[in-house]
């Protein structure tokens, strides 16, 4: 058994079958303890091993001491130092061990311990990063450099950007006394007497100027201002107190009158620009560091989610969320995720791939008019417009007809365009305008059906047959297209609307009269044109890419099976299930309603101009966060 003993409320480990002398256990204690607390990422192997290295290391050296004192090599006494204490295969291993391998031993104890102290501040081994940590640890000892943040009481504290919008009109130095804190983004030293700093926060920059002569007299004024000088670099946090100015040039400044503290240091070299897309995908925080471009795209998101809540909420809708967690998926066709909760171990949870079904039995319940904004899972995919977990907009009122959540979605977009357009050189000057899209209202409208007849030249079979199918993958095979895996007809459909109808639909453009096979939530009826059944839907394509997808919910618990039960026919694998729950809230009356989904992050790489969806969320697609948990 291993004993434990208390110093100082830290553990100090002891062998079985002895004590540790009292000086070998103070410099175990000083030397190892602390750097075990502070090393949190060892794992236990790496814990013995060290504990075991350290204390043969500690006794070997207090021994050696014992013995050049003269008070443990007396022949008549002892023939050699003792190491009884040690475990067994210690106390053999230190026999041919000599006293004058004292000064190599203490040096490897000594070092040994460094290292373990910098491993457990820095992390993996880097050669630039322990460059930069010797450099620091040179002026003082590492633990310093990261204080608590402590606001002057005899300052004004202050961010960067209301320090500019406060004092940008002044012409000479004031006398407020300001505290401000930010990154350093340059560093340039002047003379032994004088440096410049530009500082950042939250995109705002500020000039900081320190001269030795200006800074307040203290005890060793000088060597803080050295010091200083020797360990600020690009990317350091500092706080600097001192009095708004301009320089000669008329540029904005703030004059340091202490020598500024470093808040958190910058232990890698912070590259001017990254190109290299595997760092980019693993490291976005040095991305974000070294282009604009990653804030502008938070900030243009942030504004699109703002703009979209503010547009419902003062057109009377009330904002609601769903559970992501559900037993069934949420009304969408898709492949879901599935786990397991402890609490109901016997029933897989699934992530939702849609809030639908749910925001539809508060319909039901009695709500009016709502929406909500939340995350949605999709077990499909990665491609270019596509990641398993993107955010969505959904809105459900009730008594809106198509012509109203048509009315509604050339509103929103509309406005939104114009917004932002308005904000771009501003807030996002690093993103372009979507090129070549006209947002006028009224947006275009291409009937479903007609429209592939006439681009295709082929007239379209009876959806409603059973040997539908098969006549639509002859057509296929007459246009000389591939036909898409499990060509049931819906998929049929959805590939002859890529090929045919999205490609048209360059400015904003609603596909409408989808036939009933695509659409099994929302009301359909028969077209007088085509004699063909088709649902009161819409979907929103700009630059060919789906944006919008809007019905008339369908509210008869008998049609709505009806739609279910074909849907299962589609299956070819034979899977899915009728969600009875959702036909028995429908069977308490759910009133005409006009329901709307949106794709956030979609409207986000519209107005960003970006063709991926992975330029637009903060840390990538699903595999750029798998490999950013495996960054070593």
């Amino acid at each position: 058994m291993r004993n434990q003993e208390r110093d100082g409320g830290r553990p100090v480990y002891i062998p079985a079958g002895g004590t540790l002398a009292s000086e070998s256990r103070d410099r175990l204690a000083q030397a190892f303890v602390p750097n075990v607390r502070t090393r949190a990422h060892l794992c236990w192997s790496e814990l013995l091993a060290v504990s075991v290295t350290t204390i043969f290391l500690s006794a070997l050296h207090a021994a050696i001491r014992l013995c050049r004192d003269g008070r443990a090599c007396d022949k008549g006494t002892m023939s050699k130092p003792s190491f009884n204490f040690l475990r067994p295969y210690l106390h053999g291993a230190s026999r041919s061990l000599k006293p004058h391998h004292a000064q190599a031993y203490i040096a490897l104890q000594r070092r040994f311990v460094q290292s373990i102290a910098a491993d457990a501040y820095t992390g993996p081994h880097d050669v630039e990063k322990q460059k930069r940590l010797d450099h620091l640890a040179k002026v003082k000892p590492l633990g310093d450099y990261h204080p608590r943040l402590v606001y002057s009481a005899n300052a004004q504290n202050m961010s960067v950007r209301d320090f500019n919008a406060k004092y940008h009109d002044i012409s000479e130095t004031t006398s407020d006394v300001v505290s401000v804190f930010g990154r350093v983004r340059s560093v340039r030293l002047l003379s032994s007497k004088l440096m410049f700093l530009d500082i950042e926060r939250d995109t705002q920059r500020l000039q900081v100027m320190v001269e030795l002569k200006k800074l307040a007299p203290q005890d060793g004024l000088d060597e803080s201002f050295k010091s200083f000088k020797k360990v600020a670099r690009i990317g350091d946090w500092i706080s600097i107190n001192g009095n708004p100015t301009k320089t000669s040039t008329g540029q904005l400044s703030i004059l340091a009158l202490q020598v500024p503290q470093v808040l958190a240091p910058c232990l890698h070299h912070l590259p001017e620009k990254i190109e290299d897309a595997e760092t980019l995908a693993r490291r976005p925080h040095i991305h974000a560091l070294t282009s604009d471009e990653p804030g502008d795209i938070l900030r243009l998101r942030a504004l699109i989610y703002d703009y979209v809540r503010t547009y419902f909420i003062e057109s009377g809708f009330m904002e609601v969320e769903t559970p992501i967690f559900d037993v069934s998926a949420g009304g969408a066709i898709a492949r879901p995720f599935e786990t397991v909760a402890n609490e109901l171990s016997n029933i897989p949870i699934r992530l939702r791939i849609a809030p639908e079904l749910n925001l539809k039995r508060l319909i039901i319940g009695g709500q009016d008019k709502i929406f909500e904004i939340g995350r949605v899972f999709r077990n499909e995919g990665v491609d270019n417009t596509h990641n398993p977990e993107f955010s969505t907009c959904e809105f459900y009122e009730v008594g809106a007809t198509l012509p109203i959540v048509i009315a509604r979605t050339e509103q929103l977009i509309h406005g939104l365009h114009t917004a932002i357009e308005s904000l771009r050189s501003t807030y996002f000057p690093t993103l372009t305008s979507p090129e070549s899209v006209d947002f006028s209202q009224p947006f275009a409208q291409l009937p479903f059906i007609p429209t592939i007849e006439q681009a295709s030249g082929r007239k379209l079979p009876d959806f409603s047959l059973p040997d539908a199918p098969s006549k639509v993958l002859q057509l296929y095979k007459e246009l000389g297209l591939d036909a898409p895996p499990n060509p049931t007809l819906p998929r049929l459909l959805d590939s002859l609307a890529e090929v045919y109808i999205e490609p048209l639909c360059q400015n904003p453009t609603f596909i409408t009269q989808h036939p009933e096979a695509l659409s099994p939530l929302s009301k359909s009826y028969v077209d007088e044109s085509t004699g063909q059944r088709v649902a009161s839907r819409v979907e929103l394509f700009i630059h060919g890419r789906e944006y919008v997808n809007a019905y008339e919910e369908e509210n008869s618990p008998f049609e709505q099976r009806r739609k279910f039960m074909q849907q299962l026919d589609f299956q070819a694998d034979g899977h899915g299930s009728i969600d009875e729950s959702y036909l028995e809230a429908l069977e308490w009356g759910m009133p005409p309603t006009g329901g709307w989904g949106c794709g956030l992050d979609r409207l986000v790489m519209l107005f960003a101009n970006k063709k991926r969806i992975a330029d637009v969320l903060p840390f990538g697609t699903l595999r750029n966060v798998v490999s950013i948990s495996k960054m070593k």
